[in-house]
């Protein structure tokens, strides 16, 4: 952080106190955050941004340039064959990925299993890396995780210890941990962000019309800050979403993504979990830049998330 022209030691530690402890963090930040949050005049932060974008180069590049960045892309595999093709051989980092569905489909599972695989090497469809995992639901269990790393041949010990949990207790807290985690990122090798859900706290606290545009102010300021993350990190960033029905509905589900419009254009890749009989799932790939729209069925087993037996 010294290295930019402008900011000394003291200026480093007062952009670190308040949350900008790297290069990466102050280079996506706003003028206004950095200004509110520091003290400074919007016209100093300002500066100290463009000093921080241009260090890291994120101006104009060439398509070149931006192929080779695609071709970095890694991907963590969900241990199902099936669904890891429907997305493209696992998923992705440098983008969001969302699944969505009703209570029980497997939301959670998933984000378990994929908090134990990104530990794997990627010869085996993980990252080697670290899991943060931001629960604002109470759902993340230990002890699933356990029986999960068991059936990867991982030891429970040390899985548990690479997987960060926090608790969140609203909507801000929510967003201050997500911003905390780029702190983080390099310092402990985090490869996967999981936020499970993205929306149950902007629902429960900005209910009804009047209160509708704040809410999706809010909850778009937040998606912005996790697609940074994923891109400027490359690391995978998975977020789970409730469900709401539309009665009105005509043609098409009825059932459609809590958020609204701001869900619809945020993440990268959007995926709807429906229950089937007994332990199997089916996943729709409803939204992808570049992938075509599919279906794969899995089952949720003692081990975890794997394909139906036969398959």
């Amino acid at each position: 952080m010294t290295d930019l022209p402008g900011i000394g030691s003291a200026m480093a530690d007062k952009l670190a106190s308040a949350g900008f402890g790297t290069i990466e963090a102050l280079a996506a930040a706003l003028p206004q955050e950095v200004a509110s949050l520091t003290g400074l005049s919007l016209s100093a932060s300002q500066r100290i941004i463009s000093a921080a974008r241009e260090a890291l180069d994120l101006g104009f590049k060439t398509a070149d340039e931006i192929y080779e960045k695609r071709m970095k892309v890694a991907r963590i595999t969900t241990g199902s064959r099936n669904l890891d093709s429907l997305l493209g051989g696992g998923v992705e980092t440098q983008i969001i990925t969302e699944f969505y569905g009703e209570y029980g489909s497997g939301k959670t599972q998933i984000c378990h299993q994929l908090c134990v695989n990104v530990q794997l090497p990627a010869e085996k469809g993980g990252l080697d890396g670290v899991a943060a995992y931001v629960d604002c639901e109470g759902t993340f269990r230990p002890e699933r995780i356990v029986s999960m790393c068991r059936a990867a041949g991982l030891d429970p010990s040390r899985t548990l210890k690479n997987i960060i949990v926090a608790r969140a207790y609203n909507s801000d807290h929510q967003m201050l941990i997500v911003d905390g985690v780029q702190d983080m990122v390099n310092e402990k090798n985090i490869r996967l962000l999981v936020v499970d859900s993205v929306t149950g706290f902007f629902r429960a606290e900005y209910p009804g019309r009047e209160t509708l545009v704040m809410r999706q102010q809010k909850l778009n300021k937040h998606l912005h800050s996790l697609s940074r993350i994923a891109y400027m990190y490359e690391i995978a960033v998975v977020v789970t979403n409730q469900v709401v029905a539309r009665p009105d509905t005509v043609f098409g589900d009825p059932i459609a993504a809590a958020g609204g419009h701001v869900l619809f254009h945020a993440p990268g890749a959007r995926v709807f979990l429906k229950k089937l009989k007994g332990n199997r799932r089916i996943a729709k790939l409803v939204d992808s830049p570049y992938l075509p729209e599919g279906e794969a069925v899995f089952e949720l087993t003692e081990d975890g998330i794997r394909d139906p037996a036969g398959d």
